[in-house]
C-alpha cells in the first residue's frame, strides 16, 4: 500500500504541472493583465511597461509560469484586482465553500445512494418508475432555474428557509443552496446506484449468501450494496471537486462569497492572479479526491489489492 501511494503521488506531480500550465497559459495569453488595471483609460507606456516588468510580464509564458510556480511554493498568490493578497481571499471563499459542498454533499451521498438503492431493490415496480422520472425531471431542469423556484417558494414565499446566506455562511443556511448544488448530481448517483444494485442482485455471490440463511438486512449492506458502490464511489470522488469549483451560479443566486464567486470575479475584472491561484487549487483538491477513491476501492472490495 505504501509504495502504490508513493507512485500515486509522483504521478501527480506531471498532471499538477501539465493542467497548472495549460491553465496559465489560457488566462495569461488570453487577455492583458495591465489593460485590464487601467480600464478604458489608455495607460502610458512607461507605466505599463514599469508595471510588465514588476509582474514578470515582459518575459515568455513559460518563464512566467515557472516564476509563478516558484512564488506558490512560497506561499504568494499574487494580488488581487483590489490590491489584497490572493492568499487572503482563499482564506475567507475556501472556508465558505467547503461548508457548502460537504452540505451538497452529504445530500448526494445519503439521498442519491438511498433513492438508487430503493430503485434496484424494486426494479420494474412504481418505486423504481418514480425514482427514474424524478431524477430525469432534475438532471433536465437547468440548475439557475431550480436555484431562483426553490429561492423563491421554499426561501421567500413559504419561509421555510432563508432565501439569501447571511455573513459566515452558517450551515443553517446553507440547506437550500446545497441541495440546489446537490440537485443534478443526486440524479446522476441515484442512477448509478439502481444500475449497480440490479446488476449485482444477480450474481453469484448474493444467492449464495441467500443459501446460506443470512438476514436480508446483511445481505442487502454488507454484501450487495458493498460491491454496488464501486462506481458510485468512483463518481463521488470526482464529483467533490466539481461540487467545489462549479458553485459560480449557485454562489451568486444565493449571495455566497466562497470560490466560485471569487472566479466569478476574478473573470468579470480579467484579474488573472485570482484566477489561476483558485483554480490550483482546486486542482490539487480533484487529485487528492481521485487518490482518496483509488484507496477506497480496498476497502469496497477485498479482493482489491494495491503493491
Amino acid at each position: 500500500m505504501g509504495r502504490y501511494v508513493i507512485r500515486r503521488l509522483l504521478q501527480m506531480v506531471p498532471v499538477f504541472i501539465g493542467t497548472t500550465f495549460l491553465i496559465f497559459v489560457m488566462v495569461y495569453a488570453l487577455g492583458d493583465p495591465v489593460a485590464a488595471m487601467f480600464g478604458d483609460r489608455a495607460p502610458d507606456p512607461a507605466t505599463a511597461a514599469q508595471i510588465r516588468h514588476d509582474l514578470y510580464l515582459d518575459h515568455s509564458l513559460p518563464a512566467q509560469y515557472v516564476h509563478y510556480m516558484g512564488q506558490i511554493f512560497t506561499g504568494d498568490f499574487g494580488k488581487a484586482a483590489t490590491g489584497q493578497p490572493v492568499t487572503e481571499l482563499m482564506g475567507s471563499a475556501f472556508p465558505v465553500t467547503i461548508r457548502l459542498t460537504l452540505v451538497a454533499f452529504a445530500f448526494e451521498a445519503v439521498i442519491g445512494i438511498g433513492l438508487g438503492l430503493l430503485a434496484g431493490l424494486r426494479r420494474g415496480r412504481f418505486a423504481d418508475s418514480g425514482v427514474l422520472a424524478f431524477t430525469l425531471l432534475v438532471v433536465s431542469i437547468p440548475t439557475f432555474v431550480t436555484a431562483y423556484l426553490l429561492q423563491y417558494f421554499v426561501g421567500v414565499k413559504w419561509g421555510l428557509a432563508s432565501p439569501a446566506v447571511a455573513d459566515g455562511a452558517p450551515f443553517g443556511d446553507l440547506i437550500l443552496p446545497g441541495v440546489v448544488l446537490a440537485g443534478v448530481s443526486l440524479a446522476y448517483v441515484a442512477r448509478l446506484t439502481r444500475t449497480s444494485v440490479a446488476e449485482n442482485s444477480r450474481a453469484d455471490y448474493l444467492r449464495t449468501a441467500v443459501a446460506k440463511g443470512l438476514p436480508k438486512r446483511r445481505v442487502v449492506t454488507v454484501h450487495l450494496l458493498r460491491n454496488s458502490l464501486i462506481p458510485v464511489v468512483t463518481f463521488l470522488g470526482t464529483d467533490l471537486g466539481a461540487l467545489m469549483g462549479g458553485a459560480v451560479v449557485t454562489e451568486r443566486i444565493f449571495n455566497i462569497h466562497g470560490v466560485g464567486w471569487q472566479l466569478y470575479q476574478g473573470i468579470l475584472r480579467q484579474n488573472p492572479p485570482t484566477v489561476v491561484g483558485f483554480v490550483t487549487i482546486l486542482v490539487i483538491v480533484f487529485l487528492a479526491a481521485n487518490l482518496l477513491v483509488d484507496l477506497l476501492y480496498a476497502v469496497l472490495d477485498p479482493r482489491i489489492r494495491y503493491v
